[in-house]
């Protein structure tokens, strides 16, 4: 999260991604942090218990919303 809050400072976009399990948690650190504007991309939870093929999976659905937030959209 802090490195991502400084590359946006730095006028170059980013894309935190967190699990739904922990999106409360990045707001709040947002808001802290001063970048209440850094949305992070939601991806289902968990992960740490998946196999590779599901990770990729996952990857995958947060391509696409990664994508739009780099490309500001």
């Amino acid at each position: 999260m802090h490195d991502s809050i400084r590359l946006e400072s730095l006028g170059i976009p980013t894309a935190v991604i967190v699990t739904s399990e922990f999106l409360h948690e990045a707001q709040v650190q947002c808001a802290a942090l001063g970048m209440e504007g850094l949305h992070p991309v939601v991806i289902r939870h968990p992960l740490s218990s998946l196999t590779e093929v599901e990770i990729q999976g996952r990857a995958e659905e947060a391509l696409p919303r990664v994508v739009a937030t780099w490309s500001g959209k």
